[in-house]
């Protein structure tokens, strides 16, 4: 298969990673938050992880610390005890958040933690000992909260490791030995029993069960597993005993591919977050040049009072944080793509969230993707000739290809015991066809284009009357004279009808695209309900074909990731399905469906639409809510603490509901027709 250079939105690099908190670009360490207090360079503030969560235990003591000062002070008893109770609260909650301020101020940063400092530190100095403590109260659990929204995402990949044993039984030497599942190397047996869960991939070598894979796939009907069948670590043995040879270590798992890019998916960017943080950048220093006004300006031009000047422009400055914006965007697009990865739908960026949202046309290429890609052979049509010499020389000539129509010749010839001739002198034709002799004589075998090309006649009724049918037919010849003719059919998907009809109802233009012929192709668009199809084929002109589909808009091209890697890397998005099982499938597209259903399509193109209007939503109530307290700042209407309560925490909370109600999308069910 054709190396699959589709790197125009996620740069495999973790030279840069996103701090899930504040949205900003920093490094790894960051990005990991591996370490009790480490700090993010960018946002300035530390992202705590300590033993009960994000610190609630050490919050709640200080907020009843605080709330004991605001009532002692509020009675007028206690004499100077109420202030001290109340700067030791804002010493407690706030010095982490003073020191990286401090920090960031002597890099050239001015950040989040500097300003809400400073607001604190201005309303003690004014005497507001309880709006001092508040601040930097109500701001700790915003960036509590934000944190949350960052570690939903991770425990989520948690989940997922989780389905990982650490343990495994392996046969060594004729006895059962149990080993962790790190030592266990490719080709080693290992043992599965009734409800245990597997704790490598491998072929099945012993044994017969239901496995259930709903973990990794979303796909909720347990799915049989005998002799020779494909089986993956963290899925579930229901029902009986299997012996197990291991295909791939640990590390290299399909659980483990899975693992790591759903995490890679959620450190890259979309266009939406890209903007956003850009006007955050901007948003900051225009807040504190409009603080620095509003302190200033009313005492020296209007000769108002400077301690309520003061007071209006500390309430600036805690607005200042654009926390609740620049989480608008990633919390959405984190809360999708693990909604996404838990229903079988690996997406590789945040970016192809949005490129579905905008998407008006999808290609479907048919062999693999509409159909299962095991063509069987349904007709064979001698000439002159007896059946079994036809269907002996057609598998002799197909004896080195591992093209699907090619396997269902020699299954076939294998099933009826035919006889083995030996084929030479090879001479393949890409998506035509093969020459070759046979006892010194020569023989053809391929699809029509084949023989137009070398202006050979067949037998066209015949022919025609096979492909209105649906199936596929192909011609052998001996020395330029047809000797018979092979139809073969492709079994449908049962999802393909039900996807196509829901993606032309949501206003998709859907079309088909094949290497079959005219009167196939015709049969099978119509059959599907596609609004269009494209015959004969090859595929380098698939590409062609997508670039003259880009016209009416972004493409989303699907495929099975093998043969159609080019086309795939061509569209605006490509989406590769069976994923589960196929390394290449992982690795070519931008998209991966685990499973070969195709009303999955459905599912992330509603998925898509509802996540880019929850980000909307948050944009808009964080930057209404912003503008709200910057009016009522002015005329001195709101208070400190209750504009960190509406600015910040609240905007941060709703921010972070709204996002995951994303996660109530799910895939619809296939009807019965």
């Amino acid at each position: 298969m054709p190396d699959h250079h589709h790197h125009k939105d996620h740069e495999h690099s973790h030279e840069k990673q996103t701090c899930t908190s504040c949205s900003q670009d920093d490094s790894p360490e960051c990005a990991t938050c591996a370490h009790e207090g480490e700090t993010c360079t960018t946002c300035e503030h530390d992202h705590e992880h300590s033993h009960d969560g994000v610190g609630w235990n050490n919050t709640i003591i200080i907020g009843l610390a605080i709330v004991t000062g605001i009532v002692l002070e509020y009675l007028g008893v206690g004499g100077a005890l109420p202030k001290l109770i109340l700067v030791a609260s804002m010493l407690a909650s706030g010095y982490k958040m003073a020191i990286s301020g401090f920090k960031g101020l002597m890099r050239g940063t001015i950040g989040i933690d500097l300003l809400v400092t400073i607001a604190a530190i201005g309303a003690t100095a004014i005497g507001q000992y309880s709006e001092g403590a508040l601040v930097v109260f109500l701001k700790d659990i915003s960036m509590k909260l934000e944190v949350i929204a960052g570690e939903r995402a991770r425990h989520a990949i948690e989940a997922l490791m989780e389905l990982r044993p650490e343990v495994a039984t392996i046969r060594k030497n004729g006895e059962e030995v149990t080993i962790s599942v790190e030592q266990i190397l490719p080709g080693e047996v290992f043992i599965v029993r009734p409800g245990d869960r597997l704790p490598l991939d491998g072929v099945v070598i012993e044994g017969d069960t239901t496995v259930d894979q709903s973990a990794m796939t979303g796909e909720s009907m347990p799915i049989h597993k005998g002799l020779n069948d494909e089986v993956y670590a963290g899925t579930i043995n229901l029902d009986g005993y299997l012996a197990v040879r291991t295909k791939r270590g640990s590390s290299e798992s399909m659980l483990s591919n899975i693992l790591r890019m759903v995490e890679e998916a959620e450190g890259r960017r979309s266009p939406t977050e890209t903007l956003v943080n850009r006007f955050a950048r901007y948003y900051t220093p225009a807040i504190i040049v409009l603080a620095i006004l509003f302190a200033t300006v009313p005492p020296l031009v209007l000769g108002s009072p400077w301690i309520p000047s003061i007071y209006n422009s500390l309430v600036l400055l805690v607005i200042g944080c654009p926390c609740a914006l620049t989480i608008a965007t990633p919390v959405a697009m984190v809360s999708a793509i693990t909604s996404a990865s838990r229903n079988g739908v690996l997406i590789k960026g945040s970016a192809f969230i949005e490129k579905i949202n905008k998407a008006k046309v999808y290609a479907f290429d048919k062999t693999g993707t509409l159909t299962v890609g095991r063509p069987e052979v349904t007709d064979i049509i001698p000439f002159d000739v007896e059946k079994d010499e036809v269907l002996a020389i057609a598998s002799a000539l197909e004896e080195n290809s591992k093209h699907p129509i090619a396997n269902a010749i020699k299954n076939k010839a294998t099933e009826y015991k035919m006889p083995h001739y030996t084929a030479e002198e090879f001479l393949s034709s890409t998506g035509r066809g093969v020459e070759a002799k046979i006892n010194g004589v020569k023989y053809r075998i391929g699809n029509q284009r084949l023989y137009d090309e070398r202006d050979l006649r067949y037998p066209v009724e015949a022919i025609n009357e096979l492909e209105t049918q649906g199936k596929t037919v192909i011609i052998l010849s001996r020395e330029d004279k047809v000797m018979g003719l092979i139809a073969l059919m492709d079994q449908g998907r049962a999802t393909a009808k039900q996807a196509v009809r829901e993606l032309r109802r949501q206003g998709m233009k859907v079309e088909m695209l094949t290497g079959d012929n005219e009167t196939t192709a015709a049969a099978i668009a119509e059959q599907v309900g596609f609004n269009g199809y494209h015959a004969n084929l090859l595929p380098e002109e698939k590409l062609k074909i997508i670039e003259e589909l880009k016209q009416h808009g972004q493409v989303v091209m699907v495929g099975d990731g093998v043969n159609d890697a080019p086309a795939l890397a061509a569209a605006d998005v490509g989406v590769a399905m069976g994923g589960l099982g196929s390394d290449i499938a992982l690795e070519t597209a931008d998209i991966v469906l685990l499973e070969d259903d195709l009303t999955r399509l459905v599912y992330l193109q509603r998925l898509s639409r509802t996540t880019l209007s929850r980000i909307r939503e948050n944009i808009t109530i964080s930057v209404v809510m912003k503008l709200a307290i910057v009016i009522l700042a002015a005329f001195g209407v709101i208070s400190l603490w209750v504009s960190v309560v509406l600015g910040d925490v609240g905007l941060a909370l709703l921010v972070i509901l709204n996002s995951i109600r994303i996660s109530g999308v799910k895939p619809i069910s296939l009807s019965k027709e």
